[in-house]
């Protein structure tokens, strides 16, 4: 199985005090102060482990619980209502959800600044991946008013991408002149910059494009991909992190601006406390996720029996370096230089990492 770096007892106990003060710290507004309001929510991917085990819950029993039945929602999957992940935030723009949860590889073609903590290949476990997250949640919650008329509301993230193919991947430089399905431009400037084609191809038509030859191979999650089963077509996995599919909810902000100071005061301590079990999440999905796709043991049922290629020290490298020559120079290219000076102060300070201006 492949080494799964975050999975230590010091960062397991840090999220179990975490949660355990969350779970004690008393909410900012009783049941009793609160005013009757039903969302109208697209959640995520419904086959995915997100929206399955928390967002459809949160939504259906824990805000109504936690309200005493004051705050309710109904919550469909994108996929459920026929919708691509880059139309979500310009639905919500428009009022036609209340709330959304969405993937900022989607979403970041609206808007490159978004995209500063979710570049390719800046985090390699999922410690640093919520670290950054949080550094530079506050240039994304200023993007998302200023291009969604959004309020942020809370981040999370996927397991981490790897490669999945149907032919023999034994290093970085195998996928040169392959064309390999990405979701992101961050992750396209990646397999570019080794070599590849990048082709952009929505997470539910992944599998059929591989099946049919659209593409050689696919950047995805390990838990989507279980999820997806993608064992029924890629036969070799590629155990080279190169994202973690970084995400979040956002509400309307003329809807948030409509409700009671009781009411917000009440969602930000629900969703700052989604956001701690999502994170918890990601972690367990990350090592499930990885067993479920190789040779197990799989706790969700039998392994898909993927070839698994751990990536050499020659081949970190050379990922480190397309970060550089590759992933953030295409990204300044397309946010300009104004946003050097900002990602320096937060994701780059975090990283020892300097974009020249």
């Amino acid at each position: 199985m492949i080494e799964v770096e975050e999975n230590n007892v010091n960062s397991k106990l840090a999220f179990v005090a975490i949660a355990a003060a969350l779970a004690t710290a008393p909410a900012p507004a009783v049941a009793e102060s609160l005013e009757p309001t039903n969302f109208k929510v697209v959640g995520s991917w419904a086959g995915l482990s997100p929206y399955k085990n928390f967002e459809s819950k949160f939504w259906q029993e824990d805000l109504p619980s936690a309200s005493n039945g004051m705050i309710t929602g109904q919550i469909s999957p994108v996929d459920t209502v026929g919708l691509k992940g880059f139309e979500v935030m310009r639905l919500l723009k428009l009022g036609v959800f209340d709330v959304a949860f969405g993937a900022i590889g989607y979403v970041a073609g609206d808007n490159p600044v978004i995209e500063g903590a979710a570049l390719s290949s800046l985090s390699q476990d999922v410690d640093t991946t919520w670290e950054l997250s949080r550094t530079y949640r506050s240039i994304i919650a200023t993007e998302f008013e200023k291009s969604f008329n959004a309020k942020l509301l809370m981040m999370y993230a996927y397991s981490s991408n790897m490669f999945f193919c149907r032919e023999p991947i034994n290093s970085l430089a195998d996928i040169k002149g392959k064309k390999v399905r990405t979701y992101s431009t961050s992750l396209s400037d990646l397999v570019e910059g080794a070599g590849a084609s990048g082709v952009t191809v929505a997470f539910a038509e992944m599998v059929p494009a591989l099946e049919k030859g659209v593409v050689d191979c696919v950047v995805t999650g390990v838990m989507p991909a279980y999820n997806a089963k993608i064992g029924q077509v890629a036969k070799h996995m590629y155990g080279l992190r190169v994202g973690w599919g970084e995400s979040f909810a956002a509400m309307n902000l003329d809807t948030w601006n409509r409700l009671p100071s009781a009411t917000q005061d009440f969602l930000e301590t629900e969703f700052a406390e989604l956001e701690t079990r999502m994170w918890e999440g990601t972690r367990n999905d990350e090592e499930t996720g990885v067993a479920c796709n190789t040779s197990g043991p799989c706790p969700l049922g039998e392994p898909a029996g993927i070839s698994l290629v751990l990536p050499s020290a020659e081949d970190i490298e050379l990922r480190n370096r397309l970060l550089g020559s590759s992933v953030l120079k295409s990204w300044i290219d397309r946010c300009g230089a104004d946003c050097a000076g900002p990602w320096n102060e937060t994701v780059g300070k975090k990283l020892s990492l300097a974009i020249e201006q």
